[in-house]
């Protein structure tokens, strides 16, 4: 559930040793996400790790308010590292996700000498398993997971990961696949079609089709049971209550309820319809040129595979995304699952663009 209160040290000098070994002048503290300079200057680190990580940056301020904003600390906490000028240097985030599962961020800046940038990286991590120990005592749980990622390319982070008792245990392929305007074609209408008796739909909305009202409540519970049920049996899933799932996916800067569909197919014995599939879209804002469109969430379960509901779900937001002038969609797959899931992405045009790691530790709770 959504606590009235988040689960997490709020002060770092409840969560780190008084005397952090930082050098004279370095300051930790919880950063003030109001203020639009501090939002700006993470922004920057973000860019930075993303740039020597990847090659290329492409988050900004939206994707730290997440992080930072009053909203976000419902389930999160933040902690920074200042330099003798003030000038933030190091930064943590962690993500209450869900029971058992902490996500965390780790940024160091750059140009920070090694020797200190060693320093602020250690007191990142004293800070985080802190932090798990104290949401997974709120939790009631006997161990809490650290989950947090890397860039494939990133050696420093690798190191920093690997000294602090992480250990890499997955690989992820974040695949892209470029979309012509001609694809709007591609199926008879994205908000509504059918084939060999599946029916692909928007979920509903109060008031109809055409309004912007809120989505029907029964339509997203359907969204949040098919995923959970895909999931049930994929690497490190994780059960994430009805209200945990909406209010993570309402944070997300490129939400969109008009990017959410259903796949549902009729019983033969009952003519019953049943959810079958869900895909769960945003969309990928760029400063440069076009948007493009993202697959957050796509799962079908287990009863309705072989029908295409993967494929035509896929076909409806290349669809959607061709209507709205978007040149792209993109997706992250499980390079190491079992199933061959890259199977149909590869198939129907997608890409690696650059591959990224998740690295988990487990922490005993005291």
């Amino acid at each position: 559930m959504i606590p009235e209160d988040n689960r997490f040290e709020s002060d770092p000098a409840d969560a780190l040793p008084e005397d952090p070994g930082l050098p004279r002048g370095w300051v930790v503290e919880a950063p003030d996400g109001a203020d639009a300079a501090t939002v700006e200057r993470l922004a920057e680190l973000l860019r930075g790790h993303e740039r020597a990580g990847r090659g290329w940056a492409g988050s900004g301020t939206d994707e730290v308010l997440v992080e930072v904003s009053e909203r976000g600390l419902l389930m999160r906490e933040n902690v920074v590292v200042r330099d003798p000028d003030g000038v933030v240097r190091a930064w943590g985030s962690v993500h209450d996700r869900a029971e058992g599962r902490m996500l965390l961020v780790h940024i160091v800046d750059r140009a920070v000498d090694d020797a200190v940038a060693d320093r602020c990286s250690a007191v990142l991590f004293e800070w985080a398993e802190a932090q798990a120990q104290a949401v997974g005592a709120a939790r009631g749980l006997e161990v809490q997971q650290i989950d947090t990622g890397a860039f494939a390319d990133d050696e420093r982070q690798h190191a920093w990961l690997a000294a602090a008792g992480f250990e890499k245990v997955r690989t992820w392929w974040q695949m892209s696949r470029s979309v012509e305007p001609a694809e709007a074609e591609l199926v008879p209408d994205p908000a509504r079609w059918e084939r060999k008796g599946v029916v692909f739909r928007l979920v509903e909305r109060q008031g109809g089709p055409d309004s912007d009202g809120m989505p029907d409540e029964a339509d997203l519970r359907a969204v949040h049971e098919v995923l959970e049920g895909a999931f049930t049996d994929h690497f490190n899933s994780a059960e994430e209550t009805f209200q945990e799932f909406i209010h993570r996916l309402r944070e997300d800067p490129g939400h969109r309820w008009d990017h959410w569909w259903l796949a549902e197919v009729a019983d033969e014995a009952t003519g019953a319809v049943e959810p079958a599939g869900a895909l769960v879209g945003s969309v990928s804002e760029s400063a440069t040129g076009p948007d493009g469109s993202y697959v957050a969430y796509l799962g079908v379960l287990e009863s309705a595979r072989g029908r295409g509901v993967a494929s035509g779900l896929l076909r409806t937001i290349i669809a959607d995304a061709a209507s709205r002038g978007r040149d792209r969609v993109g997706l992250e797959v499980d390079a190491d699952s079992p199933t061959g899931a890259d199977g149909i992405y590869t198939a129907m045009g997608w890409g690696t663009t650059y591959v990224t790691e998740s690295w988990h530790r487990d922490v005993p709770v005291t």
